[in-house]
């Protein structure tokens, strides 16, 4: 979101939104890679594709709004919406042609290596155009209802993100008065009904053939309008406005406000129209006139839309067209059976999700929830699955008779509806649920669990982490997770549930940095150590592993830091737009950016600390949402141990010369002598091999 302050005139910074497509422009770089298995070189089509859309639905849309404020509400804006947008609209078309011809020219040669062939209705030999007729005759013709645009019609509505199919007829077989010369039509293309988006049609020797099934339906298009010589079938995808438009809003029913908002999403403004180029004009004008779109949503695409639909994509059954398997480690110090709470009692555990197995969380929820000494689980929930064993343990704690507090952020973009769900299920079991403020989003990832001790006094026992409560992208994404009886820290952690109960009194904390009222001085004073330090003469340095570094009051800072010697070193997976390297601000700072299989989502803060280093774990990016708008908390690494192992992890990431790309997305090649390094295979061979060197430290 575009801030109302003007930044410092000299303060140098990279666009957001440009920033963000250079991150996709990573993405789309794995599915260029031919070190990259074959099936997941599609899968980075199918999330480039993806990124993409949800980049049209928030930001464009966005910037779209923002362009038409008045003139001088616009002047107030730290950057100017209209240039912006044609900026970023001609990389997109940029990066959409690359997308093209990554496909065409590298993907479906290397599919064709492999003998698999996935051909158009052009390509079919007669045979396999029969067996594709009577496929259609079977499966897909009764799952089919064009609609006509013509004077009955009085609106098209097209839903978000679904693929439509145009039907352009003319040249009637038959002239009569009641055959228009001319007819368009249009339908939805019933992938979820069909059972997905590919056809599989006979082998033919070692050769195998798949057909989308947009080319299917081409294939029978005659035989659904035999009234007409020329039927031409293209294809289409609107994605609409998804900005809920809420966080200003201050009052009333906060729960109404988000089903109205997201009733409203499915009605939102367009904020693109891809289509086919070789759509006839007549088509495209009758689309645009029962839907209103302009031509300002036109977008060129291509002759198939939605390739997210690629994750679907048939695998024929081989392995070597996937990653080799990793499977979830066991973790170290961490008992396959038995009580993890007294596990947790006797010493602090780091978790590292999806190398290691998630379902340590789960069975910690799982034993409170039955264990007749816990009295109260307090948790905060910004993202869960959607069949959510997190939710379900819950559930079972409130069964108990355990006092369950559900801290539930009901403004996770796109997982609202889910969210919903699950507040409604546990308030019926009788959990304490707790929804935010609107204008405060919670997006820290805390669990709180207290328990009566043999002694009668009660005990906290703890679990932060800079990943959601949802153990389906606790498969993908790459997390930290810290297991801790430490009373210094649960301590705090109840008194940030206590500020999430009730946000008039701001709780003072010691360990815990906390926004939106103590993570940002808390950043600055240890960035200002660090400036001292160096200024005395003394080494100073700063690692940020983070998802974005947006924040300008951030930016200034690490720029003031870097011209005071401070060196400093940034992993950012996503949006950075602090330009590196530049003489007169940043010539000690350094950026790469990491895109493997899993997503890079962790964030960790490393500050020297005049040689006593201060490691901080967080859900936070630095970005102006999460420093001022979020509740996000930083939690230290206090354990020796743990922290050598945090550290230990991170300079995996800061070595990699396999996957890592510098500022300008060139890869990071190994020195003359160096050995390879791909930091997320590094990272999982050496926590298999951590219990083997724990255990001779003994």
């Amino acid at each position: 979101m575009f801030t109302l302050q003007s930044p410092p005139p000299e303060l140098k910074v990279l666009s957001r939104d440009l920033s963000w497509l250079r991150f996709n422009a990573r993405v789309l770089q794995e599915a260029q890679s031919p070190a990259v298995p074959l099936l997941e070189r599609l899968k980075f089509l199918a999330i480039f594709s993806s990124n993409l859309d949800e980049f049209f639905k928030v930001r464009v849309a966005t910037l779209r709004r923002l362009a038409k404020l008045k003139k001088k509400t616009r002047a107030k804006l730290s950057e100017q919406p209209k240039r912006v947008l044609k900026e970023v609209l001609a990389e997109v078309a940029r990066q959409q042609e690359e997308f093209g011809a990554t496909f065409r020219e590298q993907l479906l040669p290397a599919l064709n290596d492999h003998r698999i062939h996935l051909i158009s209705e052009a390509e079919l030999t007669d045979a396999q155009r029969e067996w594709t007729r009577q496929y259609f005759q079977k499966n897909v013709r009764d799952l089919l209802s064009p609609v006509a645009l013509d004077e009955t019609l009085h609106h098209l509505f097209l839903k978000d993100q679904a693929v439509y199919l145009t039907f352009f007829l003319s040249e009637p077989r038959e002239r009569k008065a009641k055959t228009e010369a001319e007819r368009v039509l249009v339908m939805e293309l019933p992938t979820k009904r069909h059972g997905g988006r590919f056809v599989r049609l006979p082998d033919e020797g070692d050769e195998r053939y798949v057909l989308f099934l947009d080319d299917v339906i081409r294939v029978g298009a005659a035989e659904l309008f035999p009234a007409y010589e020329q039927v031409m079938v293209n294809a289409i995808k609107l994605s609409r406005d998804a900005e809920l438009d809420i966080e200003e809003e201050v009052s009333g029913d906060l729960m109404e406000k988000i089903r109205s908002s997201l009733a409203k999403r499915a009605t939102g403004f367009p904020a693109r129209l891809l289509f086919d180029p070789r759509m006839p004009a007549e088509a495209l004008r009758a689309i645009k006139q029962k839907t209103g779109i302009t031509d300002e949503e036109l977008v060129e695409g291509s002759r198939y839309h939605n390739f997210r639909d690629f994750f679907g994509f048939p695998d024929f059954g081989e392995t070597s067209f996937h990653y080799p398997e990793w499977p979830a480690l066991a973790h170290p110090t961490l008992p396959r059976t038995g009580s993890l709470l007294d596990a947790i009692g006797q010493r602090d555990h780091l978790l590292h999700p999806p190398y290691q197995s998630f379902d340590y969380v789960t069975r910690l929820l799982r034993e409170a929830a039955t264990d007749p000494r816990v009295s109260g689980i307090s948790i905060t929930l910004y993202r869960v699955a959607s069949k959510s064993a997190v939710v379900k343990a819950l559930l079972k704690a409130a069964k108990h008779g355990k006092q369950v507090t559900a801290v539930v952020e009901l403004k996770a973009r796109f997982d609202e509806e889910s969210n919903l769900f699950w507040a409604d299920k546990l308030k019926r079991a009788g959990a304490h649920v707790v929804f935010t403020p609107p204008e405060l989003k919670c997006h820290s990832k805390l669990l709180l669990i207290a328990r009566r001790e043999a002694d009668e006094t009660t005990r906290r026992y703890g679990y932060f982490s800079t990943g959601n409560f949802n153990e389906s992208t606790a498969g993908l994404y790459t997390d930290h997770g810290l297991f801790t009886a430490d009373e210094r820290l649960t301590r705090e952690s109840a008194a940030v549930f206590d500020y999430l109960l009730d946000q008039s009194t701001v709780p003072a904390l010691e360990h815990l940095l906390v926004a939106p009222f103590g993570l940002r001085p808390g950043l600055n004073a240890l960035i200002d150590y660090e400036i001292k330090q160096a200024k005395k003469g003394k080494d100073a340095s700063i690692i940020l592993k983070v998802n974005a570094i947006e924040d300008e009051g951030m930016i200034a800072k690490l720029y003031e830091a870097s011209k005071a010697g401070v060196r400093i070193e940034l992993i950012v997976r996503g949006i950075g737009r602090l330009l590196p390297g530049l003489p007169e601000c940043s010539a000690t700072i350094q950026q790469r950016g990491l895109v493997d299989r899993y997503l890079e989502h962790s964030r960790v803060y490393v500050f020297g600390h005049g040689g006593e280093e201060k490691v901080y774990v967080s859900s936070a990016d630095w970005m102006t949402r999460n420093l001022d708008r979020r509740v996000e908390v930083a939690f230290p690494i206090l354990d020796d141990g743990l922290r050598a192992e945090v550290r230990h992890l991170l300079d995996l990431q800061r070595r990699d010369n396999v996957k890592a790309r510098d500022f300008d997305n060139n890869f990071i090649e190994a020195a003359e002598g160096e050995k390879p390094l791909r930091a997320q295979e590094a990272t999982y061979a050496w926590l298999k091999g951590l219990k083997r060197r724990l255990a001779k430290k003994q």
